[in-house]
């Protein structure tokens, strides 16, 4: 293990200038002559656009340009793809919707963008706003997937009749219902995966800049700039022939949220053509709210069919999804396909079906948010598990280690055909166990009762699927001054790349990271890459870093045998030096590139630079799993929660550098803690309006919400990429809300309470247990 290597906990290097000040996000570069974009967007979840008329807001003061669809149209500026489409269950294609950048005739949520106004400062373009007469002719309106379904509901889209836009499964239907047919036991469990806004404390930015001869130029902050380039090139076939460069500087939070093309995207550039001028747009926190892609919102029916034992038969799930009024670039694949490979979790479940309707609202998009997918999928599954628990007498731990997949069973070919390559899944239960003092629980539960609260422990146990593009290159290229540059196609958004993969570096060249600058975020530097999204980052970049770094020595081992004078089959490479055996001489990898350089002898057949290009195709995904237990106690005088322990046993494969790895899974709790406890985007049903538009309306964690979390982990390489990483990023999101959801109804069990939803706020408790009483 090397000083600086994998396995070090290294403090992150981007912390210090973070914590100085000197972060450079996209909403500070500024630069000459720039002008300012403001969106006008639609106050109606439904409507007609009857009439526009710009005369008045153009004549305003500071005001240089107005954008509506017929400018986007003179652009060449298309519809906005959604580039993930799957197939109905019967193979017919699903019904795909039709959205402009600016609204075209119809507007189909609260917040859809009609018309964007190019002026001199913010003020001045939102004054213009305000003297746009336009003329609205609202429509009937769906705002949840139960208004959305109702028989009189609107048809949002033609195309969607009933505002069904897919109707997907997975699975053998078939023997499913043989397995139930058969079960001693059957569980049932309506749930509500509850609507969410991703809320990165930087909001989405972009800066629009045209030259003549040079094109166009995006600085925005992503997840990834390749991703961008090809949807944009979809949407302005005319920008990209005139050449586009998309640059990401630092960027505050992502969640998902900043993986997608955006129609602000659009307008920045085709303002910045129109004007000549560099035209920037931030959104406000009230727009990130209306206009943001949301996550989550899925309604469930799910079904656990056992033996008499306790034993998983087969498992059944009919969702509704909400889609929104568009469907937006990932939309149908987030409920769909992102969770095929986990649906059984961690157990032994012979058969498996789901069936999920995707439905059109006139609400914001939705699209991916940390885990996307996979915490949908978790949680079903987790409240299933503990609801048959109870209902058969059964340890929330025990009815777990009875359908575990036992470590001696891998390669195991699970019921939707994924081949799962490693796991000890009792192991990491009995570590949580341990750290969470589970045996001593009860214990604490009669000492909360003697002091007036109910205490509840609850238990989770997820597995993920990391996700994404299946191959990812990088660049080693040396500079003049001891430094390696490490180009990369991911795109760090708070997960710590730029002390994590210099970290690799250092394991197999001995070169001290901070050395190594990464670069990322620049089309012109690097223009291919899959972004950070779906935990995919080290598992992908180490693979394609290892792969650089083998090449860099076995060319470094061809040089050194020259300048050496001795035959390859001589040199070693160890410890970050090339050495022979034969010879007194040790040389850096810095030491023989200097050597190099400065003799011109070198024959034409021996490499002339140590830079190195290499692809990683992963073969399959990794399966980072982990155990949650979380401890909570109710005043049941008010309904108030307090989390008092967490604790968490991952395994996420080799670690590369245990410090980050907390934080992602500290982080990532504490996510999973606001959908349960807090966040709830709620739209009226009937108007379409957003009801929850702010912060005063609209609930997010806070450090009181949460206890100390104890993170232990355990090493299980996984078999299928060089290093054996599995991921962690999303990891702690996906493991938290079931674990806390469990907990609260462990504590809520006495009072008769068997069912709640999240998020369980203290009005819910208190109103289930006043409903329990009699109240």
């Amino acid at each position: 293990m090397k000083k600086f290597g994998v396995g070090q906990p290294l403090r992150r290097v981007e912390d210090v200038r973070f914590l100085k000040g000197e972060g450079r996000y996209t909403s500070d570069y500024r630069f000459e002559n720039e002008a300012v974009g403001y969106v006008l967007r639609s106050p109606y979840a439904h409507a007609d656009i009857s009439s526009l008329d710009l005369t008045e807001a153009k004549a305003a003061p500071g005001v240089i340009d107005i954008l509506t669809i017929a400018e986007m149209d003179a652009a060449g500026v298309g519809v906005m793809p959604c580039s993930r489409a799957i197939e109905n269950s019967d193979g017919t294609p699903i019904a795909l919707t039709e959205r402009w950048i600016l609204a075209r005739d119809r507007v189909r949520f609260v917040g859809d963008p009609v018309a964007f106004i190019i002026a001199e400062s913010l003020r001045e373009a939102k004054d213009a706003a305000e003297r746009v007469e336009i003329e609205y002719e609202p429509l009937d309106a769906a705002g949840t997937i139960e208004a959305a379904c109702r028989n009189e509901a609107p048809d949002i889209w033609p195309e969607a009749p009933g505002n069904l836009a897919f109707d997907w499964d997975v699975g053998d239907k078939a023997a499913v219902e043989t397995a139930f047919q058969a079960a001693d036991h059957i569980t049932k469990v309506t749930l509500i995966n509850n609507r969410l806004v991703p809320n990165p404390i930087e909001p989405r930015a972009a800066i629009g800049m045209f030259d003549p001869e040079a094109g166009h130029t995006l600085y925005t902050n992503s997840q990834g700039v390749a991703g961008l380039l090809p949807m944009l090139g979809e949407i302005m076939p005319n920008a990209v022939a005139g050449k586009l460069n998309i640059i990401t500087p630092d960027v505050g939070g992502g969640f998902g949220m900043k993986m997608f093309t955006y129609p602000e995207h659009v307008m920045v550039l085709v303002a910045a053509e129109r004007t000549g001028r560099p035209v920037r747009w931030t959104g406000d926190r009230s727009e990130a709210f209306l206009a943001d892609t949301h996550g989550r919102d899925i309604l469930s029916d799910v079904e656990l069919a056992l033996d008499a034992d306790g034993h998983f038969l087969a498992y059944r799930v009919s969702s509704h999804a909400n889609l929104g009024g568009y469907l937006s670039e990932f939309g149908p694949f987030i409920p769909t396909l992102t969770a095929v490979q986990v649906l059984g979790g961690v157990y032994k479940i012979p058969h498996i079906h789901v069936r999920v309707r995707g439905v059109m609202t006139n609400t914001a998009p939705v699209d991916a948010y940390r885990g996307a997918g996979r915490p949908e999928a978790a949680y079903m599954l987790e409240r299933a598990v503990n609801q048959a628990a109870a209902e058969l007498g059964l340890g929330q731990d025990e009815i777990r280690a009875r359908n575990f997949i036992p470590p001696d069973a891998f390669p195991y070919k699970n019921a939707t055909d994924t081949i799962l390559d490693s796991g000890d899944f009792a192991r990491n239960m009995k570590d949580a166990k341990a750290h969470a003092g589970w045996d001593g629980f009860e214990e604490r539960r009669a000492d909360a009762l003697a002091r007036g609260r109910l205490r509840g422990i609850g238990m989770a146990y997820y597995m993920e699927c990391t996700l994404g593009l299946p191959s990812e290159e990088v660049e080693v290229r040396f500079t003049s001054e001891d430094r390696v540059e490490l180009l990369v196609g991911t795109q760090s958004n708070g997960q710590g790349h730029e002390t994590t993969f210099p970290q690799l570096i250092a394991e197999k060249l001995g070169i001290d990271p901070d050395k190594v600058d990464l670069v990322q975020g620049d089309t012109k530097r690097k223009n291919t890459g899959g972004g950070t999204a779906g935990s995919r980052s080290l598992h992908m970049i180490s693979g394609a870093t290892l792969a650089a770094c083998d090449d860099i020595i076995g060319k470094g081992k061809e040089l050194a045998a020259h300048i050496m004078d001795v035959p390859g089959e001589d040199v070693e490479f160890a410890d970050g030096v090339f050495t022979s055996p034969k010879v007194n001489m040790f040389l850096s990898v810095f030491d023989l590139l200097r050597e190099a350089n400065e003799r011109n002898d070198l024959p034409a057949g021996l490499p002339q630079s140590l830079d190195s290009k290499s692809v990683y195709t992963k073969t399959d995904s990794t399966f980072p799993n982990g155990c949650h237990v979380a401890e909570v106690e109710i005043d049941p005088e008010t309904g108030s929660l307090k989390i008092v322990d967490y604790t968490v046993a991952d395994d996420f494969g080799r670690i590369v550098n245990p410090l980050i790895v907390a934080g992602q899974v500290h982080g990532g709790v504490v996510q999973g803690l606001g959908q349960a406890l807090l966040e709830n985007c709620v739209y009226d049903g009937e108007s379409g309006q957003l009801m929850t538009g702010s912060f005063m309306d609209y609930g997010l964690p806070r450090a009181d919400d949460a206890s100390d979390i104890t993170f232990h982990y355990n090493e299980i390489l996984c078999q299928t990429n060089p290093l054996g990483v599995k991921g962690c990023g999303e990891a702690g999101t996906i493991g938290a809300a079931p674990a806390i959801m469990n907990a609260i109804l462990d504590a809520l069990k006495e009072r008769g309470i068997r069912h709640i939803d999240m998020p369980a706020t203290p009005h819910k408790i208190w109103r289930a247990l006043a409903a329990a009483n009699g109240g």
